[in-house]
């Protein structure tokens, strides 16, 4: 397992990175309120969520160009860059149209990029073995505090407004409960300096090259589905005859949970039985799910809500298998760096597939709208099998791919 300490780090700054980031889908957890009350479209709503992910692009950028993931301390990082989150978020409270609320998200997007990636490096710090699974944990708080916001609107019925004060002010929590109570493991990476190159080099090795488009292709599919989830089901639920807007925040909650639960055991698994591996296979179930998900809209309520379910399970059981691997196979001086610049690109993709959805359900409906997602992690299921073969011929048929270190 890990170094003595190393549990009570990761349940710590799990637990904070929960709090951390439940500002990311605050907006997207309230968006029928929002739309009612400024009068949006659908397309312009999906402008709402596709800022914040280019926000998270724009701040990962820099923080790559900058080295800023690995010269500065990740718990100062954190905190600093909790504090401008949850200002941003609060702007919401401010505005009345979607300029200035895209806004609002950009700048959201932007300093969740200081809070994410120096998490995952920080927690790595903690272990050499087992390091799949403590990963896993920590995006699988991510997951779960992605779903916080609709279970917050869900009790009750909150006002979208408190809503947004309710996830800042857990922003702030996460951020100061990492800078006092968490520190670096025995196992730092080694210091780096500032050196804008370095992101040249980091795409020149194919293993990190391999497990970036792996990732790229996982994102493909991942935040469109969670952004639209919700509307998909209350769309089935009005298929089936009923109006029960909390039963669909419960269930989409129930998605994001799970998440959790497919992010820790997909991290042992990717430990055990190898990451590229354990990639395959969850993503052959999501695309699965993504294909045919919106066929069971008028099905037993029961059989979609377990369907749903997998597909939550799935959908992001393979995140964690492309966050190690590069912690694996990166120059171990810009690891921190390594992660930025690969959620910068997958991030910026994810806006792609968030504006697509809409556009292929009312070409086609929601019965195919989702199946426009299978694309991804078909396409990533071929650059795990490559990165395999590419293991193979590093290190020979003896090793297990692409697995934990030590």
């Amino acid at each position: 397992m890990g170094h003595r300490g190393a549990r009570r780090s990761l349940l710590i700054l799990a637990g904070s990175l929960l709090l951390l980031k439940s500002t990311w889908f605050s907006a997207t957890a309230v968006i029928p309120q929002i739309r009612q009350e400024w009068q949006l479209t659908t397309d312009v709503v999906a402008w709402l969520t596709i800022a914040v992910q280019w926000g998270f692009v724009a701040g990962a950028v820099l923080s790559a160009v900058f080295v800023i993931s690995d010269a500065l301390p990740p718990t100062r990082l954190i905190f600093l860059s909790s504090l401008g989150t949850a200002a941003a978020n609060l702007m919401l409270l401010f505005t009345d149209n979607a300029l200035t609320g895209s806004v609002a998200r950009f700048a959201t997007g932007f300093f969740i990029a200081g809070v994410y990636p120096p998490s995952l490096k920080l927690i790595s710090t903690w272990y050499r073995h087992g390091r799949g699974a403590a990963m896993g944990a920590m995006v699988g708080a991510l997951t779960v505090s992605a779903g916080v916001p609709h279970l917050i609107n869900g009790v009750g019925g909150l006002n979208w407004r408190t809503v947004i004060v309710v996830t800042s002010l857990l922003t702030v929590a996460g951020g100061v409960i990492t800078l006092t109570t968490i520190k670096e493991g025995p196992f730092p990476f080694p210091a780096a300096v500032l050196d804008p190159r370095q992101v040249r080099r980091i795409l020149s090795d194919r293993g990190t090259r391999l497990s970036m488009i792996g990732y790229l292709c996982h994102m493909w599919e991942l935040y469109a589905m969670w952004t639209w989830f919700l509307m998909f089901f209350s769309a089935a639920l009005r298929a089936q005859g009923t109006e029960d807007s909390l039963l669909a925040a419960y269930v989409t909650f129930a998605v994001f949970v799970i998440g959790g639960l497919g992010n820790y055991t997909g991290g042992m698994f990717g430990d055990r039985f190898g990451r590229e591996r354990t990639a395959i296979a969850m993503m052959a179930v999501s695309a699965t799910c993504a294909a045919s998900i919106g066929l069971l809209m008028e099905a037993p309520l029961w059989l979609l809500v377990v369907v749903s379910l997998v597909w939550g399970y799935s959908v992001v059981g393979d995140s964690v298998q492309f966050s190690t691997l590069v912690t694996e196979l990166a120059d171990q001086s810009y690891v921190g760096t390594a992660l930025t610049l690969q959620m910068a690109f997958g991030f910026l993709l994810t806006g792609a597939t968030i504006w697509l959805v809409p556009l292929a359900e009312r070409a086609v409906g929601w019965q195919w709208a989702f199946a426009v997602l299978a694309v991804g992690p078909v396409t990533g299921i071929v650059a795990m099998l490559r990165l395999l073969r590419y293991a193979r011929s590093r290190t020979g048929a003896g090793r297990r791919g692409a697995r934990s270190l030590g």
